[in-house]
């Protein structure tokens, strides 16, 4: 407990409501740091380095695949590997930033990622290129521990929105995701050149590095809303609330979190929604990594080029025009938008398919990822409108199971190539095909049910 009593704290909260002290004063008082500003730079910063991994083994694929002999399915595991704890994890730990704030379970999951890499970075400087096929699982593992810090979205959406008013709320998370979203088209930009100058191991290597810098400098800056710092410094939950309402913050954790799964968990339209995110979201968690092996296994082009194609043609594409897509569904419905982006992206699959000349799949590129960018910005338009009564809870199921088509989709589509061969790479594209159809009806029905919802 701070060596302020509760007498003086009063009257130094009844002075700040007169305007007779500054707010500074309080916080200097309770030994309280940190400012919104602050608080969105490195919730921010958090999310961009630990979002990176998404990006991990999506250069490397074909590098690995030839040493340890994998098959298509095991490629398409591995690329897709940091997606499995990226998703699944995202849960538990958006659950405990109500506990603890979100400094704790950021760093929590930005060390289990600088884990993942210094292992895999120990690894490749130590056996590179005599890899044996038995490290094939270790190489997997690191990959599962490195993607952790994609987990690291919900954490930095509560953390962010525990310091900002509710007007201000959707400006700090629109630059708060849309910035964090750039990571792993910049990453797989990058890192072919760095392969190609610097060979993989020290590659690698500057990686880790680069996150654990990034992490001890959210260790040494980031700082969780007041009323955290207060409820760790020994306030109870009632003062706690107090003293942070006079500093400016509004929002406070209700504990019912758990409850809000539980209940939105057995409203049918939070899984409609799961679905629409597992293929807009998910698809671009898997197209991220698995572009980059297309270009280079279907196109025989440089893992350079191949990054760039991936970034400018899909990644940074889709991460900026998710914010088009928000805009377009508040102006014309997220149900529409939503049927004409899943629209878009099968007609890009369907490209891609039957693709035979670099131009042409190159279009269905662009247009899946102008598809997949507005589709993510239209579902989580609906998650409120549908799930009002527990738009928490949805927002978890739907941000972390959609996620899981991140995990899901690469080995599939590696499954085709070890049906097909070469010509399995455009093939497997049929996955997408699939995937949007059924979201097209998915999003016809929520347009059929919502004029019936405006007719009544």
């Amino acid at each position: 407990m701070s060596s302020v009593n509760r007498e003086e704290l009063e009257k130094l909260l009844q002075a700040l409501k007169k305007g007779e002290i500054e707010k500074d004063t309080i916080l200097k008082k309770l030994g309280l740091k940190g400012d919104p500003l602050t608080g969105l730079v490195m919730a921010t910063w958090g999310f961009f380095i630990g979002f990176a991994a998404v990006s991990l083994y999506g250069p490397v694929a074909k590098n690995l695949k030839h040493i340890l002999g994998l098959s298509g399915f095991l490629l398409g595991l591995l690329v897709a590997a940091p997606n499995l704890t990226g998703s699944l994890l995202r849960i538990p730990f958006a659950a405990w930033v109500d506990k603890v704030g979100g400094r704790k379970p950021m760093l929590t999951l930005l060390w289990l990622s600088v884990i993942g890499m210094a292992g895999l970075s120990a690894m490749l400087f130590a056996f590179y290129p005599n890899l044996e096929p038995w490290m094939y699982w270790l190489i997997l593992l690191f990959g599962f521990l490195s993607g952790c810090g994609i987990a690291t979205f919900s954490v930095g959406i509560a953390q962010t929105s525990y310091w900002f008013s509710q007007k201000d709320q959707g400006t700090a998370l629109g630059v708060y995701a849309g910035v964090g979203n750039l990571a792993p088209g910049l990453f797989g930009m990058v890192l072919p050149f760095a392969l190609k100058a610097l060979g993989l191991p020290m590659s690698y290597f500057i990686w880790f590095l680069f996150l654990l810098i990034g992490t001890i400098i959210y260790f040494l800056f980031a700082r969780d809303a007041y009323y955290f710092q207060l409820i760790e410094k020994g306030f109870d939950p009632e003062t706690a609330k107090k003293i942070a309402r006079a500093l400016g913050q509004e929002l406070f954790p209700t504990g019912s979190l758990v409850q809000s799964l539980i209940i939105s968990a057995k409203e049918k339209f939070t899984w409609a929604l799961v679905y629409l995110y597992f293929v807009s979201f998910g698809g671009f968690l898997a197209l991220t990594g698995w572009f980059i092996v297309f270009w280079v296994s279907s196109y025989n082009l440089p893992v350079t080029e191949a990054g760039l194609l991936m970034a400018f043609g899909f990644s940074l594409l889709a991460s900026v025009i998710r914010i088009l897509g928000g805009f377009l569904s508040d102006k014309f419905g997220g149900e529409l938008m939503a049927l004409v982006s899943y629209s878009i992206t099968l007609i890009g699959a369907l490209i891609l398919m039957f693709s035979s000349s670099f131009a042409i799949a190159l279009t269905g590129e662009v247009l899946m990822g102008i598809g997949m960018g507005m589709a993510n910005g239209a579902v989580f338009k609906l998650v409120p409108k549908y799930v009002p009564h527990a738009t928490g809870g949805a927002a978890g199921w739907v941000g972390g199971l959609g996620a899981f088509g991140g995990f899901v989709v690469p080995p599939i589509l590696g499954k085709f190539v070890d049906i097909y061969g070469k010509a399995g790479y455009a093939k497997g594209f049929i996955v997408y095909v699939v995937l949007a159809g059924v979201a097209i009806l998915i999003s016809l029905l929520l347009m059929y049910l919502n004029a019936r919802r405006k007719e009544a």
